[in-house]
């Protein structure tokens, strides 16, 4: 039994499919397929159950696929250790970020990062949190940047900041003429909320401790942009609440519509995420380090009360 044996099979796992999984390991279909009988023959099991379109994974083939994860890892963590101690930071660093995030946070550190740590190749993509979480999970992403508290075994976090929930609140709403805004003074039917499967949208529902009543509604809005929800509240659809990080970049005009709420300020913590296997943790502080230094002169508020990202029923 081989390393690369064990990275044939998680590659075959992921795409249930041999040709895609020999194109992700870089061999020919022929070698991947022969090391994989190898293993199989070895072990004297079927990993895989070829005759099901797509492949699946047999009963103890799951058991072995979750094995070979751990030992897989493991196995990276040895170059892992050599880097710590040699102090290299680089190499390919596959990072997530959810969307209500990455607008913001992003031009705010990459070019400092990529300037300061030119061996590091990062891949980032903009994943909802499920995904970034199984992903995470599946040992195809080194770390992300979510909402948390999540509390997920397995998984470790380490706050950045705190982000202030902001209301945007349109002249002509009922609430526009308050100085602050109160968590009471809420009624979800008359904010405008992002489309399901963000996070954002399920603090809002937590803050509000209630879920929304769509019945006498007018419309219904699926959206994944604050843009989106900036424009119908000015045309008075109602109001909506951004993170204060978007509230930023607004135009002169629409920063008026502002509110903040009373303190403690109603919040998200925003955190890196990254398996309690701790691979790459060189490049984790880099990160971490990087975005504290350039957060910290945009967004400093201490009196907050953090609100859940996590759906609730």
């Amino acid at each position: 039994m081989t390393i690369t044996q064990l990275h044939y099979v998680l590659a075959v796992a992921e795409h249930q499919n041999f040709t895609k999984a020999a194109q992700k390991v870089f061999v020919t279909q022929p070698t991947l397929s022969m090391q994989i009988q190898k293993l199989e023959e070895e072990l004297d099991v079927l990993i895989f159950d070829r005759s099901k379109k797509p492949i699946e994974l047999t009963e103890t083939g799951r058991k072995i696929v979750q094995q070979a994860r751990n030992i897989v890892n493991e196995s990276d963590r040895i170059k892992d250790i050599v880097d710590q101690q040699k102090g290299f930071v680089g190499g390919l660093f596959r990072l997530g970020v959810i969307p209500t995030i990455m607008p913001t946070l992003l031009p705010m550190f990459l070019n400092n990062f990529i300037k300061k740590y030119p061996k590091v190749k990062l891949k980032i993509e903009e994943l909802h949190t499920e995904a970034i979480i199984e992903k995470l999970q599946d040992g195809h992403l080194d770390a992300a940047i979510a909402a948390t508290p999540l509390e997920l075994p397995g998984i470790k976090e380490q706050a950045l900041y705190y982000e202030p929930f902001v209301g945007y609140i349109p002249q002509g709403h009922r609430l526009h003429s308050e100085e602050k805004i109160q968590v009471k003074d809420l009624d979800l039917n008359d904010i405008l909320l992002l489309e399901d499967g963000h996070c954002f949208k399920d603090g809002i529902l937590n803050l509000c401790k209630a879920t929304r009543n769509t019945d006498e509604d007018h419309f219904q809005l699926e959206s994944g942009s604050f843009e989106t929800m900036i424009k119908l509240a000015n045309e008075g659809l109602g109001m909506t609440l951004l993170p204060y990080l978007h509230t930023l970049d607004l135009k002169e005009g629409e920063k008026k519509n502002i509110r903040m709420f009373t303190e403690p300020n109603p919040a998200r913590e925003v955190s890196l995420i990254y398996n309690k296997s701790e691979l790459k943790m060189q490049i984790i502080e880099a990160l971490r380090n990087t975005i504290a230094g350039v957060v910290k002169g945009a967004i400093a508020f201490h009196n907050v009360q953090i609100i859940s990202p996590l759906h609730k029923k």
